[in-house]
């Protein structure tokens, strides 16, 4: 996992030097969620460029990373220069993310090139880089079992992500992983710690295994086959007896 994530930033910090080499915007693929959280503390050790993690739309998980020469504010980015979207519609069917992600992946496209997959009965909405765009619209033509019709649209045009979050309230002694865990998904503190020492629990999209690391607010918490949630609140209020509340939100 180091090793990977080495090899990120130095992909991230040629990225940085280019642009300031050519006054002129750079970016990479589709990152995950993780990379993407990784890019972001990378940026706020600070960089020569100004980094903007854009995917397209509105709450999208996967994101490309933008670098902005100095004369460019963030503000003036226009994704829709870097990033296209595709409209699906299947024929007599409803087919799924994993279909739709297979038959991508099936016609030799990296899964850095695309981006998040938007899935809505008999239509889908595909988010991908310039250079696979014409290859999609040309060969993208069967999605599992059935026949598919693809459309370039604006990004504007692709509906934003259902996303309902359950906000969630409650106290711990401190802001550690087991204690939050287990608030956010209604566990015993003790079932709580062993979720983490078997590396069931991801905090910010990397396994973590120490029921004492620390949590703040903006951090994302999942234990596998119980869901994710991010922390809300972490701490800004005290009960009498000196517990911290927590507000959190799952997903």
């Amino acid at each position: 996992m180091r090793e990977e994530a080495e090899t990120l930033l130095r992909r991230m910090e040629d990225l940085s030097r280019r642009c300031e080499k050519t006054a002129e915007v750079t970016h990479s693929g589709f990152l995950t969620p993780a990379e993407c959280h990784a890019v972001a503390q990378w940026a706020l050790r600070g960089t020569d460029c100004t980094v903007v993690l854009q995917g397209g739309g509105q709450d999208c998980e996967r994101k490309a990373a933008f670098f902005l020469p100095g004369w460019m504010e963030p503000e003036s980015l226009e994704p829709g220069k870097y990033l296209c979207a595709l409209e699906i519609t299947a024929r007599f069917g409803a087919p799924g993310h994993r279909d739709y992600l297979g038959a991508v992946l099936g016609l030799g496209i990296g899964r850095e090139w695309i981006g998040d997959i938007l899935v809505e009965g008999e239509q889908a909405w595909i988010f991908c880089l310039p250079s696979v765009k014409s290859h999609l619209l040309l060969s993208l033509d069967k999605v599992g079992r059935w026949g598919v019709k693809v459309r370039e649209v604006p990004l504007e045009q692709v509906p934003r992500k259902r996303r309902e979050m359950r906000e969630e309230t409650f106290s711990v002694r401190s802001l550690r992983l087991d204690a939050v865990c287990a608030g956010m998904f209604r566990l015993s503190r003790t079932a709580a710690a062993e979720a983490i020492a078997q590396g069931l629990v991801s905090l910010n999209y990397e396994e973590v295994l120490k029921p004492d690391a620390p949590v703040r607010a903006g951090d994302i918490l999942s234990l596998r086959g119980r869901g994710k949630g991010e922390v809300l609140e972490a701490g800004g209020r005290e009960s009498r007896k000196g517990r911290l509340f927590v507000t959190a939100g799952l997903y």
